[in-house]
């Protein structure tokens, strides 16, 4: 992967959206990137019930975004003094995740960080929330913070590989944006394949004998990937059984783990969006901050908005 020169922290204001911020700025002090603040103004145009004229609602956007301007150009100046970074602040009209995944592309970002808010409503489960809309369409890596201010950089963070083309960039992903951090290389051989398999009405024995093999590979894999890196002491292996999400959450519980990485796929398809997927499953679920790589080739097809998390 690319190493991470420019960052995008998109900020409402909010509580959560301050964390973001603050991890954003660690991560730009270490890699000595530039942090790019965003906000993005909701137009009124877009709210129901609104009576006012094109032309009047126009001017009360560009109002609203000299305010929010002036914010975040103090905030960028607060975040220079105190990291010593290079800090730019930027506002756009437009629903928030378009102007984050536009703004990402022109600057040609590499991580997007975006704080997480609780998604408790079917609304919000079948539409998707700011950050899952950005996952879905975002060309580069994402990041979503969910974990209070932090003063210092990750110490524990799991890397997630199936061996996917999709995971092989979350573990290069893992140590750029987690370089202090000890991590873990889990994989997961999903049992829902032994299931499938017994349907299909293939025999117990080779249904085994297929899992042990799976496993033996995971091992061998797992094993080449810390062999042939420099600093291998900080990097450990774990696999487990069970169905990929659920392990990876029980995993980063058991790990206390501040930090999750794992590959998006390219697949497409509404039911697969709203029956659920892997990377979006830990993203909602998980305690800690979870960081999305996306799938290969997602730059070419960062229009394409039917693309799902895998």
């Amino acid at each position: 992967m690319n190493p991470i020169h420019r960052i995008i922290a998109a900020t409402d204001f909010s509580v959560a959206a301050d964390r973001a911020v603050g991890r954003a700025a660690l991560i730009a002090k270490e890699r000595r990137a530039e942090l790019h603040l965003l906000h993005g103004v909701h137009p009124l145009s877009l709210y129901p019930g609104t009576e006012f004229g094109l032309g009047d609602l126009s001017r009360h956007d560009q109002a609203i975004e000299v305010g929010a301007l002036t914010r975040l150009e103090e905030l960028a100046g607060t975040l220079r003094e105190r990291f010593g970074i290079e800090t730019h602040a930027v506002t756009r009209i437009g629903r928030a995740h378009a102007t984050i995944t536009a703004y990402a592309r022109q600057v040609e970002a590499n991580l997007v960080v975006v704080g997480a808010r609780g998604e408790n409503t079917l609304l919000d489960l079948l539409l998707g929330s700011t950050a899952a809309r950005v996952l879905r369409l975002a060309s580069c890596p994402v990041l979503i913070v969910k974990l209070q201010a932090q003063q210092t950089p990750y110490r524990e963070a799991i890397a997630a590989l199936d061996f996917s083309p999709g995971s092989a960039a979350a573990l290069a992903l893992c140590r750029e944006v987690a370089p202090e951090a000890r991590i873990e290389l889990l994989h997961v051989y999903d049992t829902t394949l032994d299931e499938r398999m017994r349907q299909a009405g293939l025999e117990a024995k080779f249904i085994e004998d297929y899992r042990q093999r799976a496993l033996a590979e995971a091992e061998a894999g797992l094993d080449g990937l810390i062999g042939g890196m420099a600093s291998a002491d900080a990097v450990s292996r774990h696999i487990m059984t069970g169905y990929p999400a659920v392990a990876i959450l029980e995993r980063i519980a058991a790990r206390h783990a501040e930090l999750i990485v794992l590959g998006r796929h390219g697949k497409g398809g509404l039911q697969e969006f709203l029956l659920g997927s892997v990377a979006k499953d830990v993203a909602c679920a998980a305690a800690c901050d979870v960081l999305v790589a996306p799938p290969p080739g997602a730059s070419e097809a960062a229009g394409d908005t039917g693309e799902s998390l895998g």
